[in-house]
């Protein structure tokens, strides 16, 4: 069986590359000129140069593939040009969907985010947070930054397409984390900013953290077993920042962050801080996206997943370390995991 995998040098998209390989198809992975990791073809991979914003380069890259796998996404939490990120993660997805439809693809998995998903305030009174899940209401006035606007209203288009007839799964991961993070994404730069000694303070918040194989395995488990047109948060263990610092302390032997920072002067400085990027064209010190989105609790009911597709839960510690060890092994930080195996 041959599949195709956009986003295959990206962090999911790469693991999703390898368990399909392990799996036995034949891979092959869009990539744009320049961008094509080593590693792939290492492991094998065919690679069809393109770009999914070009309808052309993404049909030849559709055509005799059995499978797709659409993962390829612009995730940053800033942008000095947004309409770019709408491109790719907008006009994109709908070229990806068009070109299997007419290819008459058999099973196609969107790779969406949980940010398109509703947020739950921040603690008020000390109750308990309800996670959301997959029928929570939610509206796109409720999403904080591009990256979650172009990626709502990707997933809008995708379930049009699933209405048209496209055999079209969406998943939802939400904040994966183990090796091979090598750009890395905002959770992986999170990481290595501990590990190098640069988090001397923290904003309470709250996210759901998962390893990346347990991601990708849900992938290839959502084309075999997920209904159409259905969607499927990939997640696992819904922690404070603060826990996860603990645990990642207890990994690594460094320090965690002892102060909590008050949410309204870190805005304020957020603030200033996008508006003089606006002028340098650099990215911010301090995104506003992110602290935005730190006054929401990110936490997911992930049952769906585990009970309809059978998505494995590696105990969090687990990925906690593989993310230490790889990003210590590959220069990327001076501390590595200290001795042991991890306990559930």
């Amino acid at each position: 069986m041959r599949v195709l995998v956009t986003g295959a040098t990206g962090f999911i998209g790469f693991h999703v590359a390898m368990e399909l390989l392990r799996a036995g198809r034949e891979v092959r992975a869009l990539a744009r000129q320049g961008n094509i990791a080593p590693e792939l073809l290492k492991l094998g991979c065919e690679v069809s140069k393109g770009d999914i914003r070009d309808f052309d380069s993404v049909c030849r890259a559709v055509r005799g593939s059995d499978e797709v796998y659409h993962v390829a996404a612009d995730y940053r939490l800033w942008v000095p040009d947004p309409e770019r990120m709408y491109e790719t993660n907008v006009t994109g997805t709908v070229n990806i969907m068009r070109a299997a439809l007419e290819a008459g693809t058999g099973k196609v998995v969107y790779t969406s985010s949980v940010g398109t998903l509703a947020a739950q305030p921040a603690r008020s009174g000390g109750k308990a947070i309800v996670p959301s899940d997959e029928d929570t209401p939610v509206s796109f006035n409720q999403m904080i930054g591009h990256y979650k606007k172009s990626k709502f209203l990707a997933e809008r288009e995708v379930e049009g397409f699933a209405r048209k007839g496209l055999p079209v799964v969406i998943v939802n991961p939400s904040t994966p984390i183990g090796a091979m993070d090598r750009k890395p994404t905002p959770t992986g730069a999170m990481i290595v900013s501990f590990l190098n000694g640069k988090v001397p303070a923290y904003l309470e918040t709250g996210l759901n953290f998962v390893g990346v194989h347990d991601v990708a395995l849900g992938h290839l488990l959502a084309a075999r077993h997920g209904r159409t047109g259905e969607k499927y948060i990939l997640g696992g263990y819904n922690m404070t920042l603060r826990d996860f610092y603990r645990e990642a302390s207890s990994i690594s032997g460094m320090k965690p962050p002892s102060v909590r920072l008050p949410y309204g002067p870190v805005l304020m400085a957020a603030y200033f801080n996008e508006a003089l990027s606006k002028l340098t064209g650099k990215a911010p010190a301090i995104p506003l996206t992110g602290v935005r989105m730190a006054g929401k609790y990110m936490y997911f009911d992930s049952s769906k997943a585990h009970s309809e597709l059978k998505m494995p839960l590696t105990p969090i510690k687990e990925a906690i370390r593989e993310a230490v060890e790889w990003f210590g092994a590959n220069g990327y930080a001076g501390v590595r995991a200290t001795a042991g195996k991890c306990a559930e």
